[in-house]
């Protein structure tokens, strides 16, 4: 069975994360996204029970995929949970190269672990968490980019 651990702070979730965590689902036989606590950045909007509501309703419409939380290390986590894989959705080549920094380390302090990347695709392929909640809390309009759940979650911030 293919488990694939797709892991990230989803501070909030937006529709770009959506998309790879249904690309995912498509391929794997179970996803598990990883609600995680990173220390470099900042705490940001949303508490981790808060953002794994949020993630669940946004996908509740896929059948294997879950949510769950972890702390500290990506590759401890993916060893409790039993995963095959880490998924990583890529926004640009930017992300790239973070992306395969952090896989090469996953891979070397992980037993081997792989990664798999995903493109984003489509109106919400350049989504970033960091721009919904600044926009948000200007006052702006994120509607387009996050689930139904995550708009009603950043109104009720107003």
């Amino acid at each position: 069975m293919a488990v694939a651990l797709y892991p990230g702070s989803f501070d909030p979730v937006h529709n770009g994360h959506v998309a790879v965590i249904a690309m995912a689902a498509a391929v794997f036989d179970e996803v598990i996204v990883g609600v995680g606590h990173n220390p470099e950045k900042p705490s940001g909007m949303f508490g981790v029970d808060e953002r794994m509501e949020m993630i669940a309703d946004a996908v509740a419409h896929l059948p294997n995929v879950r949510v769950t939380k972890f702390a500290g290390l990506v590759t401890a986590a993916a060893a409790d949970l039993g995963v095959t894989c880490l998924v990583k959705g890529l926004r640009s080549a930017t992300d790239l190269d973070t992306e395969m920094l952090q896989a090469q380390m996953n891979s070397a302090t992980g037993n081997g672990l792989p990664t798999v990347f995903l493109p984003g695709m489509g109106d919400s392929a350049l989504v970033s968490s960091r721009y919904v909640r600044e926009i948000a809390a200007a006052g702006g309009d994120v509607s387009k980019v996050v689930p139904a759940g995550v708009m009603r979650q950043l109104e009720a911030r107003k």
